[in-house]
């Protein structure tokens, strides 16, 4: 028998991700999956093709440990045509994904004792990371329903010992945008405080408010202090890939890639070439692909309300929320998810879930809308049914 004292306090303490466990529920129960965010289709044709060719034509051993140089050289170009980046190769390291990009920017920036600033609600990943690599995770809770970034409590969770702050703009799981003068006080903040920012914008190409993604890291004096993460996973909607990138320059860069190393090294080299090609595809394909999922969004949308569901405000990311309370539904977040899945035969997340500290609504869940009409047309009928008993 393992004595419970070998185990990390980290891990030892830990419960099961609330995704792993409602998409559990789901397979059991054979509900339909509204919870864990991934669309339902293969991916845009080009890059599965271009994965398909590189299996058969290219390298399956071991890449370089920082990515294969045509990935990098396309995730520069990329960066410069879409957001006016200025990006270099050497500054580039490709991961298993996005996760293994924030767990190798904590390892290599964080030291114990260090504050790092997160963002609530926020990814549920982030504060288990932060207290293994020895920080200590201070919360700012974002008020719905615009989740919006207040400077004044920004500086009041300050210490002398913050160190980082993590953005994830767009932010999951309320799908907003952070605004100009939002982003330009973070980056004030961290200029004057001398803070790093770890940018997780996974989310930048999934946008439906016509705009385009700017980055943290374009803003006055923050190229040099900003780590800006990026997945293939969500641009292209191939989630199971893990192919994701972290860009840091200079020293930061450097202590990144040493941390990489000894994570995962390397990510399959196939679909590293698939990827780099099919960040040198037209604009028109991504357009397409964003359109598609604008109108499973205004789908699912529009099904909702129809339901008597109200809808927080959304211009980002794969999810929809939708405020209980406002509902007119009296019950939890969490109540609601474990009632739905189980009565109704739909999965959903509470939000409450990726809140730590004080400040945590209990009123909202989240819909993942990137699925058939059909599944959403059901899913909508089993929830307008289901809430005539919450009612």
């Amino acid at each position: 028998m393992t004595s419970p004292g070998r185990i990390h306090p980290v891990y030892a303490q830990m419960e099961r991700t609330v995704f792993d466990r409602m998409s559990a529920l789901a397979r059991e129960t054979g509900a339909i999956n509204l919870g864990q965010g991934f669309p339902d289709g293969p991916g845009p044709a080009p890059v599965i093709e271009a994965a398909v060719r590189a299996l058969r034509e290219k390298s399956n051993q071991y890449p370089p440990g920082a990515g294969l140089p045509e990935l990098r050289e396309a995730v520069c170009t990329y960066y410069a045509r879409r957001q006016a980046l200025e990006v270099f190769p050497q500054d580039v390291t490709v991961t298993s994904g996005a996760t293994e990009a924030i767990a190798a920017s904590l390892l290599a920036l964080v030291k114990p004792g260090d504050e790092v600033v997160l963002f609530q609600p926020a990814y549920d990943a982030y504060a288990p990371m932060v207290l293994r690599a020895g920080g200590v995770p201070v919360s700012v809770p974002l008020k719905p329903p615009r989740f919006r970034y207040e400077t004044s409590a920004i500086e009041e969770a300050l210490t002398e010992r913050t160190r980082l702050l993590i953005l994830n703009d767009p932010l999951n799981p309320a799908g907003t945008v952070a605004g100009e003068e939002e982003l330009a006080a973070i980056a004030r903040i961290c200029v004057d405080r001398d803070l790093v920012a770890i940018c997780d914008e996974v989310w930048e190409e999934v946008r439906f408010d016509g705009r385009p993604h700017r980055s943290l890291m374009s803003f006055e004096g923050m190229a040099e202090r900003c780590v800006k993460i990026g997945s293939a996973g969500k641009i292209f909607g191939v989630t199971g890939w893990k192919i994701g990138w972290m860009v840091g320059r200079g020293e930061v860069g450097h202590g990144l890639a040493h941390a990489h190393q000894f994570l995962t090294y390397a990510s399959a080299p196939p679909l590293q070439w698939a990827v780099a090609e099919g960040l040198t595809l037209p604009v028109a394909m991504l357009d397409e692909q964003r359109a598609a999922w604008a109108a499973s969004r205004a789908r699912l949308m529009a099904g909702l309300d129809r339901a008597g569901f109200i809808v927080l405000p959304n211009r980002a990311t794969w999810f929809l929320c939708v405020d209980l309370t406002a509902s007119g539904l009296h019950t939890g977040d969490r109540e609601f998810a474990e009632r739905a899945i189980r009565e109704a035969g739909v999965a959903t997340i509470p939000v409450s879930a990726l809140y730590a500290g004080e400040g945590r609504p209990e009123h909202i869940v989240r819909f993942c809308f990137t699925k058939p009409d059909a599944v959403l047309d059901e899913a909508v009928a089993r929830l307008a049914a289901f809430r005539l008993n919450l009612t």
